[in-house]
């Protein structure tokens, strides 16, 4: 939970996953939620954004069909985006998983994992692609974050992440200095969460919309503006 003052713990819980990577197409969709199925059967906690968070596509036309117009839900759906996954990475996540597979990194992906590397969380690599674009190598800032380290094989993803938490041996208690504009993000994604999570799994469009409305609407937006 954040709380009132400027301090966050990012690394409380090392064995609940972000699942980071891409997620525009059924195939990319489905590769990162077998990603998930691996840690869970292993005893971690996973989260994959469209499947445990929320899917753009799915809310943006219940939306409009409320009557908001069509850029102005886009914008919106993108704030809430933004505030769920800065949560979920900087604090409720103690580690990540980057499936960077395709011929260049998700750049979501990118951002997230370097979130993550530098609040000190463990970081792991999923790569089973032969293409890359640096002389046959991966790009040096997206791989140095896991000591140039890339496992290729899917099922052994939660041993290579139990081994990162070992090096690292994250201290749970440590207390991060969290600057303003971080930490009213933070705080957003969290109030989001709280409303989408008391939906339950399965949650419907219709549902997430007006969870994302009660924190993102046009009357919260009036009620911050100074």
């Amino acid at each position: 939970m954040v709380g009132q003052s400027n301090v966050l713990y990012p690394l409380r819980n090392p064995h609940r996953v972000y699942c980071a990577g891409p997620l525009f197409n059924e195939a990319e969709r489905r590769e990162m939620i077998r990603i998930a199925y691996v840690l869970r059967r292993a005893g971690f906690e996973a989260f994959v954004p469209h499947a445990d968070g929320m899917e753009f596509a799915d809310v943006l036309p219940y939306l409009i069909a409320q009557g908001h117009e069509s850029a102005a839900a886009g914008q919106l759906l993108h704030e809430a985006v933004f505030a769920l996954d800065v949560y979920q990475v900087v604090v409720e996540c103690g580690s990540l998983v980057f499936n960077v597979n395709g011929r260049v990194p998700d750049e979501g992906g990118v951002a997230e994992a370097t979130i993550a590397w530098m609040l000190g969380k463990p970081v792991v690599l999923y790569k089973d692609d032969c293409r890359s674009a640096v002389a046959g190598r991966d790009n040096p800032l997206i791989v140095g974050q896991t000591g140039f380290q890339t496992e290729k094989d899917i099922e052994r993803l939660p041993a290579a992440l139990r081994r990162r938490i070992d090096e690292l041996s994250p201290d749970e208690s440590r207390a991060v200095a969290c600057p303003a504009h971080l930490l009213a993000t933070v705080a957003t994604g969290e109030r989001l969460w709280r409303g989408l999570s008391a939906l339950g799994r399965g949650r419907p469009a219709a549902s997430v919309a007006e969870a994302v409305l009660e924190v993102f609407g046009p009357q919260q937006a009036a009620a911050a503006a100074p």
